[in-house]
């Protein structure tokens, strides 16, 4: 705890929105599922990598099983940190590829560039980011002839559409994304259950952007009284370049800063060039997760796994 808490508190220091904390949630009990290793040197942990279990169908698009690692389950002391990840990852992919994991997901902080260096020399690339921001007005143009507002829950499937459309840009280049898209019905669902908030820029009746907010994001930090985080985010290409989405944003900003949020986070793919551009822009990233996908076919040689 002392090792993650370290990493935490560096994070913290280059983003402060990010909260102080006295413990990671997810640590004991990634630390108990036997996916995870530890590097000593003497009687002194100098780090640790943990994982969740295996599982089916990684980032919901491909047909192999994978681990994470998510924000807060690895860490090294800074002497030697590079060297200790490398040590860490070579005994800890092992059990990976053992369970027949081929796709392996580690999320690092964002300004840990001895580790990021280190995995990117043994075949990682980054994938996903984690980014906050207070809730404050940005700056941005007039949008003239746009109208912005919180849809009601009767009005939910008029979204629908666009989250099709959003699926189909997952499939373009670079993201090569082809995730199976929800119904109507399962769409609804999942805004329901999940409590989903719809803002949404109009023009002449036509919606032609929103912005899906929900009560929390995916790492241990996004979530609470004080934060709401973005879940889903088009825009119909040609209302693009308008401003169109500064001011959609801002909506979500007023909203949520009156109903008493200081916080605002969003989760996204590096390899979404529109999207990831957008929202480094007004966001500070603290995560950048890291992805490596080995060769299936050594799962043949039954002698290494």
């Amino acid at each position: 705890m002392e090792i993650a808490l370290d990493a935490y508190n560096y994070e913290r220091a280059f983003i402060r929105d990010i909260p102080e904390i006295s413990s990671i949630p997810i640590l004991k009990q990634l630390s108990e599922n036997g996916f995870g290793v530890v590097a000593f040197e003497g009687e002194k942990m100098i780090g640790f990598l943990c994982s969740v279990e295996p599982f089916e169908n990684v980032f919901r698009s491909t047909d192999v099983k994978g681990v994470f690692s998510p924000m807060g389950a690895n860490g090294a002391v800074a002497e030697n940190h590079g060297k200790i990840y490398a040590a860490l990852y070579q005994a800890a992919a092992k059990k990976w590829v053992k369970a027949g994991a081929v796709s392996h997901a580690i999320c690092l902080y964002g300004h840990d560039e001895q580790a990021k260096q280190q995995l990117f020399r043994y075949g990682f690339g980054m994938r996903c980011m984690d980014a906050i921001r207070p809730m404050e007005t940005i700056d941005c143009v007039p949008c003239d002839g746009y109208d912005f507002l919180e849809l009601p829950k009767a009005d939910y499937a008029s979204v629908y559409p666009l989250h099709l459309a959003l699926n189909e840009h997952y499939c373009s280049s670079p993201f090569f994304m082809n995730r199976k898209p929800d119904t109507l019905e399962e769409f609804l669902t999942f805004s329901e259950r999940n409590k989903e908030r719809y803002f949404v820029a109009k023009k002449k009746g036509e919606l032609c952007a929103y912005l899906e907010v929900s009560n929390e994001g995916e790492t241990f930090v996004a979530s609470g009284d004080a934060y709401r985080h973005i879940m889903g985010a088009y825009c119909v290409p040609e209302h693009r370049g308008r401003g169109v989405y500064q001011k959609l944003l801002n909506l979500v900003i007023n909203t949520l800063e009156a109903e008493g949020y200081t916080k605002l986070g969003v989760d996204f793919e590096s390899i979404n060039p529109s999207g990831s551009g957008f929202w480094l822009k007004y966001f500070n990233a603290y995560t950048n997760s890291v992805v490596r996908r080995i060769d299936e076919q050594i799962l043949k040689r039954t002698s290494l796994v």
